[in-house]
């Protein structure tokens, strides 16, 4: 049974991920107008379609954010020693080991793994690292980074609206609704199948920083994830969503990131690719210690 509940969880992610990259590989294929298309419209509206939801408890999930927010920042902090003893850039190696792939990767498993029901903690640890991703990360690899563009951010803009409608126990008219949550459903397999393609684009030229980073991610996560069982008390749902939010490997958009800011692109495309690649072995692993 639980080598079948693996398969049915872990399969058709890869499934998806592996038809973008067929298509990607058929055809050439300029994904970046439905990336922005997945984070101007698809994304924020599944983020306030969870948010706004009557039944989404946003104090329910307070330690879970928390926690996250943990993992990101102290995936960064327990590898830190690393960069003096390698002579590799703090800039290159340390975002894609904070900063995961969340929602490429991470909603869709974990939905797929617990039920439509996990949702809410998935959207919540997604908002997270995205939100950090967005201030920290780029205030790594740029420190004259402002916030204050994050407000701009259609995510964001969501983020804050969906949490004004929970407080305010507001809805949208179900003629609103439907279509918003049509929208939504439209951004987790666009995210999968993207990646795919995305992933073509990348090569190995720096292939042991890679493998470094394939292996120290996860490591890194589950260890403060570890960490934060000390502080916070959890369900054994929102646990488990932690342990396998802890276990993503590197976003695709530490690669795009690096690439706009001119940062070793080809050294953090390796780290990416690799760090996904691990993925198909180690999230199977985790999945079969938290199910």
């Amino acid at each position: 049974m639980l080598a079948e509940k693996l398969l049915l969880t872990v399969f058709p992610l890869f499934a998806v991920v592996a038809a973008g990259a067929l298509y990607g590989r058929w055809k050439q294929t300029d994904i970046s107008i439905a990336n922005r298309m997945n984070m101007d419209v698809f994304v924020p509206a599944l983020v306030f379609s969870v948010l706004a939801d009557k039944s989404f408890d946003l104090l329910a999930y307070q330690d879970l954010a928390l926690a996250a927010g943990l993992i990101v920042l102290g995936s960064g902090l327990v590898l830190l020693p690393l960069i003096s003893l390698t002579g590799w850039s703090l800039k290159t190696f340390i975002p894609p080991m904070m900063f995961n792939n969340t929602g490429n990767m991470g909603i869709p498993l974990i939905v797929l793994a617990f039920g439509e029901e996990a949702l809410p903690a998935a959207v919540i640890v997604f908002i997270v690292e995205m939100l950090l991703h967005f201030s920290v990360g780029l205030y790594i690899l740029d420190h004259r980074t402002r916030l204050s563009a994050m407000l701009k951010m259609p995510v964001v803009q969501a983020t804050i609206l969906g949490f004004a409608f929970s407080f305010m126990n507001w809805s949208l008219p179900e003629a609103l609704a439907i279509p918003m949550d049509m929208l939504g459903q439209i951004s987790i397999p666009l995210m999968l199948f993207t990646l795919g393609v995305r992933l073509l684009s990348v090569d190995l030229s720096d292939w042991r920083i890679g493998l470094a980073g394939a292996i120290l991610c996860p490591l890194s996560g589950l260890l403060v994830a570890w960490l934060a069982g000390f502080i916070w008390s959890f369900d054994s749902q929102q646990w488990a969503i932690l342990l396998v939010f802890s276990a993503l490997p590197p976003a695709v958009l530490n690669y795009m990131v690096a690439e706009q800011y001119n940062q070793e692109p080809a050294r953090v495309a390796s780290i990416v690719l690799l760090g996904n690649f691990a993925s198909i072995l180690t999230l199977p692993v985790v999945l079969a210690w938290v199910l």
